[in-house]
């Protein structure tokens, strides 16, 4: 499994839709999950940006089917990083 970290944004709708009902993001990750998507640590974030979002997933494939699929829904912008483990990069200079 790849690790993936998700950054967003709200838009002005995804911001009226969690005012009515937060526990949207909630829903969201279940969604992601059944596209193969597991969110594995989220955090509301102060700052630039609204959350950040930690993923596994099989391939980079999945993750911007999903991604694609929650930012065409008008809610949130999107920008998706893949990570790489600390220790396995390390490992690979050797």
């Amino acid at each position: 499994m790849s690790k993936y970290v998700i950054i967003s944004n709200l838009t002005d709708e995804g911001a009226m839709t969690l005012r009515k009902n937060a526990g949207r993001i909630k829903e969201v990750n279940k969604e992601l999950k059944e596209m193969g998507v597991n969110v594995t640590d989220q955090y509301a974030v102060l700052g630039n940006f609204d959350f950040i979002t930690i993923v596994e997933a099989e391939d980079d494939i999945n993750v911007m089917k999903a991604v694609i699929e929650i930012a065409s829904r008008g809610s949130i912008k999107t920008a998706t990083y893949k990570v790489i483990p600390i220790d396995e990069f390390i490992e690979s200079l050797k």
